[in-house]
C-alpha cells in the first residue's frame, strides 16, 4: 500500500495529539506565544522535556517556532487541525449514513414483530 505524504502528515498529527502533555501545550499555545521557559513554567516537567514535546510538535506541523531577538517563541499552526477535522469529518458522514440504516433496519424488524404479534391474538 502507497502512504501518501498527507496520510504521513496526518500520522504525525495523530501521534503528536496522542500525548495528553501535548495536548496542554497546544491549549495553552492556543491562548498565545510562549517560549520554553514560559511553557516549564506552566508544566510540571523539565525544559529538556518541553523542548522534547515542542520537537514533536513542531515536525506534526502544529506548531511554528520563530525567533525574536533572544526569544524563540512558539505559536500554534492550524491547517493541521483543520486537516484532521476534515479526516474525521468524512468517516462521521459514513457512520452517520449506516446508522440510519440501522435505524431503518431496527424499525422494520420492530414492524414485522408487530404484525406477527398482532396475528397471533
Amino acid at each position: 500500500m502507497h502512504v501518501t505524504s498527507a496520510a504521513k502528515r496526518l500520522d504525525a498529527t495523530f501521534f503528536a495529539l496522542s500525548d495528553a502533555t501535548r495536548r496542554s501545550i497546544l491549549l495553552r499555545l492556543a491562548r498565545g506565544e510562549a517560549t520554553v521557559n514560559e511553557l516549564t513554567s506552566s508544566f510540571e516537567i523539565s525544559q529538556p522535556a518541553i523542548s522534547r514535546h515542542l520537537k514533536v510538535l513542531e515536525k506534526a506541523g502544529l506548531i511554528r517556532r520563530s525567533r525574536d531577538a533572544q526569544r524563540r517563541p512558539s505559536a500554534v499552526e492550524t491547517k493541521p487541525i483543520a486537516d484532521v477535522v476534515t479526516w474525521i469529518e468524512r468517516y462521521q458522514e459514513l457512520w452517520e449514513r449506516t446508522y440510519q440504516q440501522l435505524d431503518a433496519l431496527l424499525a422494520d424488524e420492530l414492524k414485522t414483530r408487530k404484525r406477527s404479534q398482532g396475528s397471533r391474538s
